[in-house]
């Protein structure tokens, strides 16, 4: 007769002659050595073996891990791209700056018919006599007056030429159409433009510029 048993670690069912109960053995399955347990009825549970107290399973020894090394690889770098960002930012200060000088505003003049006679040139002195003329005069401090008052700053410059365009107030007759600006010599170049850029706001239908001295303004 065999004797049917488990293991008590790993519950492997094993089994022996019968008259081996009583005796130790070592499981096959993970070492564990105990005592054979007697025999017992088929119908019943399977007994478990007693370890042995002072014995432990046998674990096989393990191998030592093998040590494994990385290959570093080297990453290209690629192209530096710094000089490029650089040069494109140059070149866009560069016609950032150029293409600010087409902004600068700019005064059509017609050119000169050559079929006028020159018995219809007129002196400053018969255009400052002429009713159809507003003139602006400009002194070498760049203070510019309009018909003789005062125009402290180009808001005035506007107000004083709009007044002198629409004519006197309650009437239908309009103003002058035409402006004459008189400047010295010595006058910065931008109070000439504002006085003429006035000129064309109000609707002056004919704008003439004068270069004079001090003493004839």
């Amino acid at each position: 007769m065999t004797v049917r048993f488990s293991c008590a670690n790993c519950r492997k069912i094993l089994k022996t002659a019968d008259s081996n109960a009583g005796g130790t053995f070592t499981c096959p399955k993970c070492g564990q050595r105990g005592v054979v347990p007697p025999p017992q009825d088929e119908a019943g549970p399977t007994p478990v073996a007693i370890p042995l107290p002072d014995a432990a399973p046998e674990t096989p020894e393990e191998e030592p891990e093998k040590v494994r090394f990385s290959v570093k690889r080297e990453e290209d770098p690629g192209l530096d791209m710094t000089p490029m960002v650089d040069m494109t930012f140059l070149l866009l200060i560069f016609f950032m700056v150029t293409a600010a000088f087409a902004l600068q505003k700019s005064l059509d003049v017609p050119t000169p018919d050559k079929q006028d006679s020159a018995t219809q040139a007129r002196t400053i002195e018969e255009l400052e006599m002429d009713d159809d003329y507003v003139i602006i005069r400009i002194d070498r401090d760049n203070t510019v007056w309009v018909n003789d008052s005062e125009a402290p700053s180009p808001q005035e410059v506007l107000v004083k030429l709009r007044e002198a365009r629409e004519g006197e107030p309650g009437t239908d007759t309009k103003g002058p159409s035409s402006l004459l600006v008189l400047a010295d010599g010595e006058a910065r170049h931008e109070t000439v433009v504002m006085a003429l850029d006035a000129g064309n706001a109000v609707g002056m239908e004919n704008v003439r510029l004068a270069t004079v001295d001090e003493e004839d303004l």
